[in-house]
């Protein structure tokens, strides 16, 4: 079993913010893979699926950003789950817009949805790093991340969530580089990147 969990905020008013696109990328999961209905649990909701034939529970906490850990350990508690069968799908500034990094372990590079994961339930979990670029200055880094996306950032979110859904199966079977390098050239394919681009910037 598995635990997928999307970071974002709760709330229509947060919804399409940058912050928000591992709540996109996991309702996407759900979506296109046929998951169970979403109900309100361990202090956030989930939706119960299969990929690949692994069983996936997906959780969005519903506790803000910065206390995401409190639904995590909870949800891993009652599902005796150790760190590393946990997947968290979050949004990163330190890549450019619709790369996708995927590592276990590390820094949290300020995310306060990271921070309060790895205070919960340690650090050797791991990251699907969905990246939403930079906004150049440290000090727009809060309004930005809380912003929409832009009407022409649209696009690539939701070719990118599209690619994270259908390759989903291989993170629930521990695949990592293979899913990284599916969904880059998915996006390569529907033209976000050139032909000669190799993901690794």
């Amino acid at each position: 079993m598995r635990l997928f969990v999307g970071l974002g905020n709760p709330g229509a008013k947060y919804a399409h913010n940058r912050h928000n696109i591992g709540f996109m990328a996991v309702g996407e999961i759900a979506r296109r893979h046929g998951f169970a209905p979403w109900r309100r649990r361990f202090q956030g909701e989930t939706a119960e699926g299969t990929l690949d034939q692994e069983r996936v529970i997906l959780l969005r906490p519903l506790t803000f950003m910065n206390e995401s850990g409190r639904a995590v350990q909870e949800a891993a508690g009652f599902f005796k789950l150790a760190a590393g069968e946990i997947t968290v799908f979050q949004d990163e500034l330190e890549l450019p817009p619709a790369k996708v990094r995927v590592k276990v372990g590390g820094g949290i590079a300020g995310h306060n949805g990271l921070r309060s994961i790895s205070a919960h339930i340690g650090n050797d979990y791991r990251r699907v790093r969905l990246g939403i670029g930079h906004p150049g200055v440290k000090e727009m880094v809060h309004g930005y991340v809380l912003s929409d996306f832009a009407k022409d950032e649209r696009g690539w979110v939701e070719a990118l969530c599209e690619a994270v859904a259908d390759n989903a199966g291989l993170l629930a079977t521990d695949r990592d580089s293979t899913f990284q390098n599916k969904v880059h050239l998915a996006m390569q394919a529907r033209g976000f990147f050139d032909e000669d681009d190799d993901g690794e910037k």
